[in-house]
């Protein structure tokens, strides 16, 4: 079985990627799992960036392979905001709901036939040999106001498109199958299994 470290202290993240590999083979650890890893700062202007940032950190100091990703919720009415900036959009050491208040009161004026959008995910995967990035996409729209009590941070009102229910009222298992990081997931995996 092979370990990679995901570069995250994100439990919810933690937890969907660990649904998301767990056919594959992969023991799956996390930052959680070496508290001697100090939290990698998000401040490259790019979700590759970021992820490759918080990879390369990972493998240098544990030799595991690593992966480490970055997502970001790119409002068309908004010119792609908050995208890299969409874990801290309402400021530093914010909450999810924070977050999403500040997007649905910047799209309050705005008519639904305009409020497309997308996920984008960018995982980085660093070994001692190799260094890869995969990307995942997941276009929909930004309702007016939040539905369902699953997932976390946007999902209550991201919408991905052919559904009628957002991401937070999704079952988890569709979720991970159609969302930008199952994408990206799917790439890696496809990748691994080469």
């Amino acid at each position: 079985m092979k370990t990679i470290v995901l570069a995250s202290r994100n439990v919810d993240k933690i937890e969907e990627l660990c649904s998301t590999l767990k056919d594959f083979g992969v023991e799956l650890k996390s930052a959680l799992d070496f508290p001697e890893l100090k939290e990698v700062e998000e401040d490259k202007n790019t979700l590759e960036g970021n992820a490759l940032k918080k990879a390369r950190y990972v493998f240098q100091q544990t030799g595991l392979p690593a992966l480490g990703d970055d997502t970001g919720l790119e409002v068309d009415a908004l010119d792609g905001r908050p995208g890299v900036y969409s874990a801290r959009y309402a400021g530093e050491d914010v909450t999810y709901q924070q977050n999403v208040d500040k997007l649905l009161e910047e799209l309050a004026g705005v008519a639904p036939k305009d409020r497309g959008a997308q996920f984008r995910t960018i995982v980085a995967f660093v070994t001692e040999n190799e260094t890869h990035t995969f990307e995942g996409v997941c276009r929909g729209r930004i309702l007016r106001e939040e539905k369902g009590t699953g997932g976390f941070g946007y999902d209550p009102v991201f919408q991905p498109a052919e559904y009628e229910q957002t991401f937070a009222e999704l079952d988890a298992e569709i979720k991970n199958k159609i969302s930008h990081r199952g994408k990206a997931i799917e790439k890696l995996t496809a990748f691994l299994g080469k």
